[in-house]
């Protein structure tokens, strides 16, 4: 079989991709929220962007694994080696389930290192892939999609050490513009999917988002934990069950392009989070949220935020005017930028 893959690899390298994605609604799709909400029919919203990352598998040192990553230092091991609690520790845990050595995986995103778009998670997506892209070569049946999203969240949540939500793996496996309701009830897919936005209508949605990189990298376990220690101990329910209540109605209105409801309801969603963390906003991303809702917009942190990524919704008009105002506070910010983002509805390509 090493061979058989060795030749495969010299004549060719095996490339997959898949996007980043903004989302309304993280950390209800961690069981440890859905479960207990489950009677209020919980979802998450995400929106895949088409800021790729992109896996290529190529020869390497025969016993040998090497990840190169932009932002991070390239590093080898022996296949039975493979370090988990690493910096690129989860594409190493994807290497280990996979047992191929001799192989050079090299990660190549679009999106910056830690921006809270789902990074990681969407590289583990891409990778498992090229994989499968690389087992079709051989004549091996590949992986169904929603295998691959499954597939990418249970090694992700085998290493990481707290609990982890499946939405970014979503987003990148189908793309487009969702609505995932998560399943509480024995013996059924562990999530529904729903369309919200059909591919057609993408342009007109685009005209009304806006993406800012805050100049910062976010670090997301401390966050994450706070909200899954604090629900877990009984202290904010109240704060969650209204969270899953703002994220229903927050879908309802993209569904019908409503940019007024869908700026109301994202901006309550992100009160209650400050409320319960208030440094998920750093000073740019609060200075951001402030002229967001200036211009009569609605702005987020993505992910569990404490740095990465803004995005906004609103009118087109009011996100061309917010346009300049974020463009001219993040020219003060050193690496802060506007991102040049649309609708990915492809997704695992």
């Amino acid at each position: 079989m090493a061979a058989s893959i060795q030749d495969i690899l010299e004549n060719e390298s095996i490339q997959a991709s898949a996007p980043c994605r903004v989302d309304m609604g993280g950390t209800l799709d961690i069981s440890s929220f859905y479960y207990p909400l489950a009677y209020l029919g919980p979802c998450t919203v995400n929106i895949a962007v088409n800021l790729q990352t992109a896996v290529r598998l190529s020869p390497h040192q025969e016993g040998y694994v090497r990840i190169s990553s932009r932002g991070f230092e390239s590093a080898e091991y022996r296949l039975d080696e493979l370090p988990f609690a690493h910096p690129m520790g989860l594409m190493f845990a994807v290497a280990a389930y996979y047992r191929i050595d001799g192989i050079h995986i090299q990660i190549d995103s679009a999106s910056p290192p830690q921006s809270a778009l789902g990074g990681s998670s969407v590289a583990a997506v891409a990778m498992i892939g090229a994989y499968q892209k690389l087992f079709a070569k051989m004549g091996k049946q590949a992986l169904p999609k929603d295998q691959i999203a499954l597939l990418a969240h249970a090694i992700e949540q085998s290493i990481a050490g707290v609990p982890c939500g499946l939405q970014d793996q979503l987003a990148a496996v189908y793309g487009g513009v969702h609505a995932w309701s998560w399943e509480s009830r024995a013996g059924r897919p562990v999530y529904e999917q729903k369309p919200l936005v059909p591919a057609a209508t993408h342009s007109l949605l685009d005209k009304s988002l806006l993406l800012a990189y805050c100049g910062i990298p976010h670090v997301s376990k401390d966050i994450n934990s706070r909200w899954v220690n604090g629900f877990l101990a009984g202290h904010t329910r109240r704060e969650w069950v209204e969270i899953a209540g703002c994220t229903r109605e927050f879908a309802g209105a993209i569904e019908n392009l409503d940019y007024d409801a869908a700026v109301y309801w994202m901006n309550r969603e992100t009160d209650i989070r400050c409320q319960l963390t208030p440094d998920v906003l750093d000073e740019t991303g609060a200075r951001l949220v402030a002229a967001a809702r200036e211009t009569g917009c609605g702005a987020r942190f993505c992910g569990a935020g404490g740095g990465g990524c803004l995005w906004a919704i609103g009118t087109p008009d009011n996100i061309q005017a917010l346009r300049g105002k974020w463009s001219d506070i993040l020219d003060a910010v050193p690496d802060g930028r506007l991102l040049d983002a649309s609708i990915d509805a492809d997704g695992l390509m």
